[in-house]
C-alpha cells in the first residue's frame, strides 16, 4: 500500500504555552498547551499566531509557534 501526499496542501499547526525559562523551548506545562488550530496555509497560520502572540504580550514566558506540518508528512 502506498500513500500519496497532496503537495498542494500546506498544513500548519499553531500552538503555544508558557516556557520554563527564556533560554530554551521547554514548556512548563505540556498538558496545558494551547492548541490554536491547524491551518491550510502559512498566511492564515501567521494571522492566528500573531493574534495569540499579541494577546499574551504581558507574559514574557508565553510563546506561540507555527509548525509546518506538510514538511513532516513528506516522505
Amino acid at each position: 500500500m502506498t500513500t500519496t501526499i497532496d503537495s498542494s496542501q500546506k498544513l500548519h499547526l499553531v500552538f503555544g504555552g508558557e516556557l520554563e525559562n527564556l533560554d530554551g523551548v521547554r514548556f512548563s506545562d505540556v498538558k496545558g498547551l494551547d492548541i490554536v488550530g491547524i491551518f491550510p496555509d502559512f498566511a492564515s497560520a501567521q494571522i492566528a499566531w500573531r493574534a495569540k502572540a499579541q494577546s499574551t504580550v504581558d507574559n514574557a514566558l508565553t510563546r506561540y509557534f507555527i509548525v509546518h506540518l506538510h514538511r513532516l508528512l513528506e516522505p
